[in-house]
């Protein structure tokens, strides 16, 4: 069969390349082509425009840069023309996959399948409509999204939640502190993590902010998770960050060998849930009180980090918009490495959370799934 697959950013990288792993478990012919990044292009097949191509975050970004983003969809739909698919798979990314998929419907008659559903339990819930239209199967990973689409009678696929498999497989816990220290040339200094996100513009915003939170514990060494695609001098360019060091390809590592984590909300707060290590949430928003107010206007869960969300209660501090500041960064800090009680419960939370979303093997439930379907 002939697969040709879409990921935006990195983690959809990661959750693809694991998916085209287990396509050719399953499939030994299987062919790729697709947009994506460096971990889909080690499962071979072609690669039609990396994620650093296309990741724009944001109304402002993609406004400017519209020419780029057209370019992006005409490239892809051409490289679907192409290739001649047996079926086209997305991952999240939904204003450009959405009009993918409607470009493959009215074109072809081809199936088209959705693997890790976009928020829209979150927000944009009109979006249901194009993927009722357009969407011939939903592989869902996360447990409530079966129910939310029911409610608007879709029927979709819970295949687990890839998160768990990624953690299971690349989370070495038997890698002691010292020996992680000594291959980073780290001193043997209990770690604080930064991690602010993927994207520039999420790391420009956030992580001067987590710098001078973390500062404020002399006992404990600051280290930043480099994220895939960013250059090692874009951390390093005010004075503030030029001492912190900064590790990419080791988020797993770093976030088991901490004893707290700051995190800009996304996949990585569930990740640092499944390690096991007491983190803060934080995310920038412009407009301060002004977007909270708009927040509850428009965002249709009550919490905005995947931890809590899942947890149904705000089982991890969340500090957004106007009470994202290094002060109260500080102060949840405080609790996380002082408070024993605190950190206890924080740890029974996230034991219920991993007991919820299920076993590891998601993406081979996932692409058997995919292979049974159009075989």
């Amino acid at each position: 069969m002939k697969y040709f697959l879409i990921a935006g950013e990195a983690s959809g990288d990661l959750h693809a390349s694991n998916l085209m792993r287990d396509l050719r478990r399953t499939d030994p012919n299987a062919e790729f082509c697709f947009l994506g990044g460096d971990l889909m292009l080690a499962q071979g097949g072609r690669l039609v425009k990396h994620y650093r191509q296309m990741a724009f975050m944001g109304f402002v970004a993609v406004l400017r840069n519209l020419k780029t983003v057209l370019q992006n969809l005409t490239d892809c739909k051409n490289a679907i023309a192409a290739f001649k698919p047996d079926v086209v798979i997305l991952i999240d990314y939904p204003s450009f996959n959405l009009r993918i998929a409607r470009y493959v419907k009215e074109n072809f008659d081809i199936p088209v399948f959705y693997y890790i559903s976009p928020k829209i339990w979150v927000w944009k819930e009109y979006r249901i409509k194009d993927i009722k239209k357009y969407v011939d199967r939903m592989f869902c990973i996360f447990p409530f999204e079966t129910e939310f689409y029911q409610k608007h009678n879709y029927t979709v696929d819970y295949v687990g939640n890839p998160t768990v498999d990624s953690v299971a497989e690349l989370c070495n816990r038997n890698e002691r502190f010292d020996e992680f220290c000594t291959k980073n040339n780290l001193p043997q200094k209990p770690i604080i993590a930064l991690l602010p996100g993927s994207r520039k513009q999420e790391i420009s915003a956030c992580l001067h902010r987590m710098v001078l939170a973390a500062r404020k514990f002399s006992n404990y060494q600051l280290v930043i998770s480099g994220a895939p695609g960013i250059d090692a001098e874009f951390y390093n360019q005010s004075p503030e960050l030029a001492d912190i060091p900064v590790l990419f390809n080791q988020t797993y590592q770093l976030v088991l060998h901490s004893q707290a984590a700051v995190v800009n909300s996304g996949t990585a707060t569930l990740e640092t849930a499944l390690i096991g290590t007491p983190q803060v949430v934080v995310y920038h928003v412009i407009g301060g009180k002004l977007a909270i107010m708009a927040k509850n206007i428009f965002i249709k869960t009550k919490f905005i980090s995947l931890v809590n969300i899942i947890a149904g209660k705000e089982l991890v501090k969340e500090l957004i918009a106007h009470l994202f500041t290094a002060q109260n960064v500080e102060n949840e800090l405080r609790q996380l490495l002082e408070n024993k009680e605190y950190v206890k419960s924080l740890k029974m939370g996230y034991a219920s959370i991993s007991n919820s979303l299920g076993e590891s093997g998601t993406s081979l439930r996932a692409a058997k799934r995919m292979f049974e379907a159009i075989k």
